[in-house]
Formats: C-alpha cells, sequence, structure tokens
C-alpha cells in the first residue's frame, strides 16, 4: 500500500493546501473561503514552527480549488501565502500568492463619501505599496492601510 494513503488526517488524495499562513490570519481565512460550510474534509493546523513567520498555519481543503477571486481576497488579508495543488496525493502545482496591482469587488472604501458607498457599483482599488499593504481607491483616491479594510 502506497505510504501515502495511510496518513489518513495528513495527505490529501485530491484539493489544496494552504500553507505559510500568519498565525493571526487562520481562522480569518477559513471565514473569508467559508470553509466552516464546507461538506468536505478540512485539516486545519495553527501555531506551528516557522522560520519566516515565527508562528504558521496551514490549511488542507480536500476536492477543492480556488478561483482567481478567492485567491485575490487571501492576498489582502494573508500576503505570501503558498497554495499546493494537490492530484492523486502529489503537488502538481505551487503558487506563491502576491496582492495583485489592482483589487475589484473585493475591499469597501473606507471614505463614506466615496461613490462607491453611494450609488450600486463595483469598488476599484490600486495597489500602491504591496510591502506596506497600502490600496488606494480608483474613484475618492482615499488611500488605506490593508490592516484598516473591511472586505466586502
Amino acid at each position: 500500500m502506497n505510504e501515502k494513503k495511510e496518513l489518513q488526517v495528513a495527505a490529501l488524495e485530491n484539493g489544496t493546501v494552504i500553507d505559510h499562513i500568519p498565525s493571526d490570519k487562520v481562522f480569518t481565512v477559513v471565514s473569508l473561503l467559508d470553509l466552516q460550510n464546507t461538506d468536505g474534509n478540512i485539516t486545519i493546523g495553527n501555531n506551528f514552527e516557522s522560520k519566516k513567520l515565527g508562528k504558521k498555519g496551514i490549511i488542507k481543503v480536500a476536492d477543492r480549488f480556488f478561483t482567481d477571486e478567492e485567491v485575490s481576497r487571501l492576498s489582502v488579508v494573508a500576503p505570501n501565502i503558498k497554495l499546493n495543488i494537490i492530484r492523486h496525493y502529489e503537488v502538481v502545482e505551487k503558487k506563491q500568492i502576491v496582492m495583485p496591482d489592482e483589487l475589484k469587488g473585493i475591499v469597501k472604501c473606507n471614505n463614506p463619501k466615496c461613490i462607491t458607498n453611494n450609488e450600486p457599483m463595483q469598488t476599484w482599488f490600486h495597489v500602491v505599496d504591496k510591502e506596506q499593504g497600502i490600496l488606494k481607491c480608483h474613484y475618492c483616491e482615499k488611500e488605506q492601510q490593508k490592516d484598516n479594510i473591511k472586505l466586502i
């Protein structure tokens, strides 16, 4: 029998492993991806030692592969996470998640006078500084830090 199949909890036949999540963001990621309402197997680990982060979290989701929109949403709350795509117990693809240059329909503008808060239209932000997580609204040009944003 294949050794990987004997690891009931650790091994995934097919699905996605979200790795290098900052420990304080693990449950934000669970909520953001609505994993609490998923019927499939999910393994959540937190506070593992990490050379880069000090402590990290990991989430394994069986039989689920995330859309580009979901990945963009993830990049806002936990930039620099890694996605490992698993098929037949093998990693077939590794993705380093980075914040895109633009975010549409993901973040709420914190300017109450912004047109996106007063008219039915999609928000649109330009990522001014990926390192610092600074976003600038396309419409009102108000800047906001990623730590102070509200996701839609």
